[in-house]
């Protein structure tokens, strides 16, 4: 591919998602947008870029984006930030709202749903500890496929064994064939918007915890920087967020700082 056509992509990637893209990962390229060649009949991923260079709203565009979009995700991924929530933030939550006052949650990369049901999961556990209180999770995701699953909930074998203890996969999930299928009652307590975090996120209103987890490793640093202040804005003055273990907004803003100890645990500055 030539360094023309490789900026095509490295431009469509970073307007459509904030992923930053470098040379050494060219053969990502090759890989993940092989099977859109075949489809298009195009002999090079040169030839795509010429493409999407004369029609830059093409609807292969957003399809470049989704296919080279990072959508990893399983059930109760890392133990420690659901622990601080459990253990920590939601009886801080609890005691610092009223009895009638909606706990709002955000999955900002909700991928296929498991770190959203997790958190349903998570909380409808803690039911007699936090009250008769309303409790809304949002997933937010760019990729509609992604989503698509997300709101059926349906599982593999495979995904399922990923993180979820027998005890929740007996509560929460029905069988299906030969696949798993969330609960109605655990679906309702989730919902799913397609939703860029470069846009304007002000629609998706404020949050008491916001789970924004091994995202940032894929942008560049003003991405970085530009992310992390919007998601602040949409932060509760006692809110959290929670980052992926090699994340940081160290050295990137000032609106966030550490929340104690806990490794990847942000609230907002005084």
């Amino acid at each position: 591919m030539t360094p023309q056509g490789f900026a095509v992509f490295a431009a469509v990637l970073r307007a459509g998602s904030g992923l930053a893209i470098t040379q050494d990962k060219q053969y990502l390229l090759e890989t993940r947008l092989a099977p859109l060649l075949r489809r298009e009949k195009l002999i090079s991923l040169d030839a795509l870029a010429e493409r999407i260079r004369a029609a830059p709203q093409s609807p292969l565009v957003r399809e470049i984006v989704e296919a080279m979009t990072t959508n990893e995700s399983f059930f109760f991924r890392d133990d420690k930030p659901f622990n601080h929530v459990r253990t920590t933030a939601m009886p801080a939550l609890a005691a610092s709202r009223a009895a009638g006052n909606r706990l709002r949650f955000w999955s900002a990369a909700a991928s296929t749903g498991q770190e959203a049901y997790s958190l349903a999961m998570l909380l409808n556990e803690m039911r007699l500890s936090i009250g008769p209180r309303d409790v809304e999770i949002l997933g937010t995701d760019i990729s509609r496929e992604a989503l698509t699953r997300a709101r059926e909930g349906v599982y593999s074998q495979f995904e399922i064994q990923r993180g979820l203890s027998m005890q929740y996969l007996v509560r929460y999930f029905r069988k299906d064939g030969t696949q798993w299928r969330v609960t109605d009652a655990l679906r309702s307590m989730v919902s799913f918007r397609e939703w860029n975090l470069l846009a304007d996120l002000r629609p998706l209103g404020q949050f008491d915890i916001v789970f924004c987890r091994n995202v940032l490793i894929y942008f560049d640093p003003p991405t970085k920087v530009r992310a992390l202040e919007a998601i602040a804005k949409q932060m509760a003055p006692d809110g959290l967020l929670y980052l992926g273990g090699a994340e940081t907004v160290l050295g990137l803003t000032n609106r966030l700082v550490p929340a104690g100890k806990e490794h990847g645990v942000y609230k907002l500055a005084a």
